[in-house]
């Protein structure tokens, strides 16, 4: 159960691929946007993701109550969604050239498509894989669109009941496509700890038969380093350069240090795992141990007590599973104390 991204492989063995999410927070700007790919290249990610959208491809520009951003949102401030949009999106003449810029720092690149338009651009530049964002989970043709094109689909779960994964599942393979990497997500912005239910992340890999990651929207890396625990092949967290500069994701995005201490907290995890082998690390010294050991000097002809002999540290003795076994022997020779106990020095 493995796929590839940009040449990377992930899936069972591998280190987990890590995804540093743009979105909006350019702020507007190429030359920040150009900063943000070269920026994410020193955090240790394996990739950076873009969103390619323009605000007619994914809402409506109308004055209609539906498509006015509630007073609760964390987006508030912006008028409606059309207007939040319009201020977050990635124009699409700048994709190549981020593109070419995460060529030359050999970073993986590819973006969330919205809409056919954007799959085609997308094409174009020969992404090598395809996000599907939590809220289009139910925009079925756009997700057939996709698989069509034969990509790795990371399809992402934050606005999903079980019957939209499986709906979503059913029409990519239908399409003959299996590399399909569900996320673990809560579209809560940002998500607090007790709303995350990251104990879904094995049940996903279980019920669906494919690779599981997290697209996280905390604001810190306690999530992506449990959901390495928990198996997650992809990690997904919002990247931003500062978080002065206030963007339309700054609030719960990483930055530059925060980041790149969150792969290193990840990559550590996955040291720490290991392995489910019962072997020891060659560097441990089984001679620290305890072994058995003469407590008291005997002389040649008397018995081994309990008052005479001890299961003590170091461990160059006998071991001390022969204990009950030697009581009441007899030594062949004369043993002082702090001599090892051996089998041969009894009769």
């Amino acid at each position: 159960m493995n796929c590839y991204i940009g040449g990377k492989k992930i899936g069972l063995g591998c280190s987990t691929f890590i995804i540093a999410e743009m979105s909006g927070n350019h702020n507007g700007s190429l030359e920040q946007a150009i900063q943000i790919v070269h920026a994410v290249k020193q955090t240790g990610a394996n990739a950076i993701k873009l969103q390619t959208y323009r605000p007619d491809t994914i809402t409506l520009k109308t004055d209609n109550q539906d498509f006015k951003i509630p007073s609760e949102s964390p987006w508030a401030k912006e008028e409606s969604l059309y207007d939040l949009y319009e201020k977050a999106y990635t124009p699409w003449e700048w994709h190549k050239i981020l593109f070419e810029e995460a060529k030359k720092v050999d970073l993986i690149i590819f973006s969330s498509p919205f809409d056919k338009t954007a799959v085609d651009l997308l094409e174009e530049l020969d992404a090598p894989a395809y996000k599907i964002a939590s809220p289009e989970i139910t925009d079925i043709p756009l997700i057939k669109y996709v698989a069509q094109k034969g990509k790795p689909i990371l399809l992402s779960t934050g606005m999903g009941q079980k019957e939209d994964i499986e709906l979503a599942v059913e029409t990519i393979r239908k399409e003959g496509l299996e590399d399909i990497i569900i996320l673990k997500c809560t579209s809560n912005y940002p998500t607090i700890h007790k709303d995350m239910n990251l104990k879904a992340i094995p049940r996903l890999k279980e019920d669906f038969n494919c690779l599981v990651g997290l697209s996280d929207h905390s604001t810190d890396y306690i999530a992506p380093v449990s959901a390495t625990v928990l198996g997650a092949s992809v990690i997904e967290k919002h990247f931003v350069i500062s978080k002065e500069e206030k963007t339309v994701d700054s609030f719960f995005s990483l930055n530059i240090k925060e980041f790149t201490d969150m792969v290193t907290m990840v990559r550590n995890t996955e040291a720490a795992l290991g392995t489910d082998t019962y072997n020891l690390p060659d560097k441990i010294n089984l001679k620290g141990r305890r072994s058995l050991y003469i407590a008291k000097d005997i002389q040649k002809g008397s018995k081994i007590t309990e008052n005479n002999i001890a299961s003590v540290r170091p461990g160059f003795g006998l071991h001390p599973k022969y204990y009950d076994q030697v009581i009441s022997k007899i030594v062949n020779k004369n043993l002082k104390k702090g001599d090892r106990l051996k089998l041969e020095d009894l009769s």
